[in-house]
């Protein structure tokens, strides 16, 4: 039989994806042993015009990671579900944004004059920013362009099926291998987690889940058994999808939701916040909580209802 023929693309990520992969250990070699991958750019040197020039849905699998950000991001998503029979949303980047979807909360040009001109350790007294082509003796230089808002992966393309986290879990990763190297995929628009809650792989021992002030992790003394939130602090596992086994809380951290929004959510943030106000006394408890968008959008803004922060003229 003819192996399969698999791609890997790193779009707007950490790059911790990548690495998830070759975290399967000894199970690459039944990867390889049935798949040719032939597009990797962090591993192999293969172009753009390599896959241009495929014939389409050639690639029978194809792993995106990274949210869409700039339009090489878009162009490559575009150009990958057009080459790809089964396309992938791989890692939280591409799920819901993850953190780097938190840029929506401004646009563009605020992020260039913060990065490029305000930061203290910036010397750019001309205030030079990136630009999309500029002119040298050598030619015309160009660069993607940097996009107002960050968006997931199924917000430009159809996708076929979603292993979120950050990075994905191994066991998942191996699943999704599995299921694709026997041919028993589940039915379109699944995902390789587990259609569970964080909360349903917590070993932790939920009690009265009444809480009266918001604490941070640093000040509490946790007797590493008690549910974090029966502690005051808060942690994303009751609105977040399972599969990563409790790693985090395992090892005294409460969950920060990188397994996107749990079965059945919709707004992974909103859920959250409705779960604290029904064991919260009072407003003033909500009013406790750090940088609420950053607490319970950390993952999931881009793909939220939300999705961006709406911006007045002068701002």
């Amino acid at each position: 039989m003819d192996k399969l023929k698999i791609a890997f693309y790193w779009a707007a990520s950490c790059g911790g994806c990548e690495i998830a992969v070759l975290d399967i250990n000894e199970k690459i070699l039944d990867v390889v042993e049935k798949a040719e991958i032939v597009f990797w750019p962090v591993a192999i040197d293969t172009k753009y015009k390599d896959v241009e020039a495929m014939p389409d849905k050639s690639i029978d699998v194809c792993f995106f990671n990274g949210a869409i950000r700039t339009s090489e991001n878009e162009y490559m998503a575009k150009l990958l579900r057009r080459k790809s029979k089964i396309l992938i949303a791989f890692g939280s980047c591409s799920n819901d944004g993850c953190v780097v979807g938190l840029a929506n909360l401004w646009d563009r040009d605020t992020i260039f004059r913060r990065l490029y001109i305000e930061t203290p350790s910036t010397k750019n007294p001309e205030g030079v920013l990136p630009k999309t082509k500029v002119s040298v003796q050598e030619g015309e230089l160009t660069l993607p362009e940097f996009y107002d808002t960050v968006k997931t992966l199924d917000q430009v393309v159809e996708v076929d099926y979603y292993l979120s986290g950050c990075p994905p879990p191994i066991p998942c990763i191996i699943s999704a291998f599995n299921a694709i190297l026997s041919g028993n995929l589940p039915p379109k628009g699944s995902s390789f987690l587990p259609d569970k809650s964080v909360c349903d792989e917590c070993p932790r021992i939920k009690k009265d889940r009444k809480i009266t002030e918001i604490r941070r992790i640093y000040e509490i003394e946790d007797d590493f058994e008690t549910c974090f939130w029966d502690q005051g602090v808060v942690c994303m596992g009751p609105a977040t999808r399972a599969g990563c086994e409790a790693q985090c809380i395992k090892a005294n951290i409460p969950c920060t939701g990188c397994g996107g929004p749990g079965p059945g959510v919709k707004d992974q943030g909103a859920a959250m916040m409705s779960a604290v106000a029904s064991i919260a006394p009072n407003k003033e408890v909500l009013d406790e909580i750090v940088d609420p968008v950053g607490t319970f959008y950390k993952y999931s803004l881009a793909r939220s209802i939300l999705r961006r922060r709406v911006l007045k003229k002068d701002e």
